[in-house]
């Protein structure tokens, strides 16, 4: 055992002895305390200010390096079932403290950790299984991080957390940034499941990254939960909808707060000082209330209408009209008026060879042959606070059996300026040259557009880095070896952009609303 300043490290055994490296900090109070687990593969002692301000506020707090992983030996293996089991180890391990008295736990993590939490409280009941569960942007699963619910392959984010913590002990954060310096077009190389030949070191697990497709275990095993959850999550983090499907569907009292946030917590852009939570604070409130069953039992949740500092409830379903979460569905039909204007591409040649790129907003004047569908709306004229779920529905045509659609919504303010707004993909098996609807869910937004503001959206066959490519040939686009062009056609009539606008202004504060 030893000791640094108020955190001690000790060594919990898992299922089969295993020693797991955990960093403790007890209150200066007496106990019994109530305990707060993090259970991270990102390296435990980067959590010791946190584990510092829950002991601060009288919770016994532990940070532990998964097996496998900076302290504790083992195989690290991401996502496997041994997770539950070294959670409900060392949540039953903590209950076995004296400092504890068999008291209560509060599972918790953001990303990875969240994964570990969540499958930790969903384990067999007994004294491995904590008392509530906080699930910050989490990473539910292989199947969830590796694909779009929709089946397009998560290239760039995969390729850069595996490069920089699959198969090793501890993390190179930089590695892909790196070998792209090194090689430039590092991610266009075939087969993408060769992509480890390319990074310079052993990636054994890679290839097994796409094998399982099994999406919504633990959304599914949570709709059986009693104990209370509070799910965080960014309407800029790429499992934003995890987080919402989590709240949606778990069992017990349920809270939801989806901040102007990516997958850090942070915000691409400066946030006024109402828009400014300190979740440290607000995670200490809501375990208090959470673990004296203080909470009410129904599903609430808070979302910001980023750029205005106001928060909105979010609605339990989809343009719920009810007195306390007012929304309605604004629909932006293609070729009407006030709806989407067609500028270029009503049929468009999407090629592999050179797809619309995932990292450039910039899009193409006209004249050259079209890569994508090109639309633009009139100006706003007056200010509109977007809170909740959004939609393309295209009725379109590829010549290829198997085609990706993506759709991109831009925001333009008056001057101009470009801002992600909204964007999804799915992918689709359709009959070469059959016109079909597409839906396309573009995810759940909050935010205040000002007036002025032009909605620019896009639609197109590939969104690259960012997703893998779909070759076009029939074959999978993680082991594919050739490309081909596919040539595609946009019909108007029936095909329009869905946003959930909220119809009257209830704003809440947020630190009130998740903690009731």
């Amino acid at each position: 055992m030893n000791a640094t300043a108020n955190t001690t490290t000790v060594y919990v055994p898992a299922p089969d002895g295993t020693p797991l490296a955990t960093d403790l900090c007890l209150p200066d109070t007496p106990g019994p305390h109530p305990a707060v687990v993090i259970r991270t593969p990102y390296d435990r002692t980067a959590h010791r200010a946190e584990l510092h301000g829950w002991a601060a506020h009288g919770f016994a707090a532990l940070a532990q390096d998964v097996r496998g992983r900076y302290g504790s030996p083992g195989a690290w293996h991401p996502y496997r079932d041994h997770e539950e089991g070294d959670g409900a180890a060392t949540v039953a391990w903590v209950r076995g403290q004296a400092w504890s008295g068999g008291g209560q736990v509060v599972a918790a993590g953001a990303s990875y950790a969240a994964h570990c939490a969540l499958v930790t409280a969903l384990g067999a009941p007994g004294d491995g299984r904590p008392d509530a569960v906080i699930a910050a942007v989490p990473a539910l699963g292989l199947a969830e991080t590796a694909r779009e619910p929709a089946g397009p392959e998560r290239l760039r984010a995969r390729a850069g957390w595996w490069a920089a913590h699959g198969d090793r002990p501890d993390s190179a954060p930089d590695a892909l940034d790196r070998a792209l310096d090194d090689d430039p077009g590092l991610l266009e190389h075939l087969p993408v499941i060769r992509l480890a030949d390319r990074l310079g070191r052993a990636l054994p697990s890679w290839p097994g990254l796409w094998d399982d497709c099994r999406r919504g275990r633990i959304v599914l095993r949570g709709s059986a939960a009693r104990l209370p959850l509070l799910a965080v999550g960014g309407t800029r983090d790429p499992f934003a909808e995890d987080t919402v499907a989590l709240w949606r569907g778990w069992g017990g009292p349920a809270r939801l707060l989806l901040g102007p946030w990516g997958h850090r917590l942070t915000a691409d852009r400066p946030l006024i000082a109402s828009d400014r939570i300190n979740l440290g604070a607000l995670y200490v409130r809501w375990a208090r209330a959470a673990l004296a069953g203080q909470l009410e039992p129904e599903r609430r949740g808070a979302i910001s209408l980023g750029g205005s500092g106001r928060w909105h409830r979010i609605a339990d379903r989809p343009a719920d009209t009810s007195e306390e979460t007012p929304t309605r569905t604004a629909t932006w039909a293609f070729g009407a008026p006030t709806g989407l204007r067609l500028l270029h591409g009503r049929e468009f040649t999407t090629d592999p060879a050179r797809p619309v790129r995932s990292d450039d907003l910039t899009v193409p004047a006209g004249g050259a042959p079209a890569d994508r569908c090109l639309l633009l709306s009139p100006p706003l004229p007056r200010p509109l606070d977007l809170a909740g779920p959004a939609t393309a529905r295209i009725h379109a045509a590829a010549d290829t059996p198997g085609a990706d659609w993506a759709v991109r919504v831009t925001a333009l303010d008056p001057a101009g300026r470009a801002e992600p707004l909204a964007f999804g993909i799915v992918r689709r098996t359709d009959p070469p040259g059959q016109a079909v609807e597409v839906t396309v869910p573009l995810g759940t937004l909050g935010r205040r557009l000002p007036a002025g503001t032009r909605l620019r959206t896009e639609i197109a066959g590939h969104h690259f880095p960012a997703h893998a490519r779909n070759p076009h040939t029939g074959e999978n686009p993680v082991t594919a070896t050739r490309l081909a062009p596919s040539r595609r056609a946009v019909t108007a009539r029936g095909s329009a952009l869905h946003l959930t606008v909220v119809a009257r202004r209830r704003y809440v504060e947020p630190g009130p609303e998740i903690c009731r």
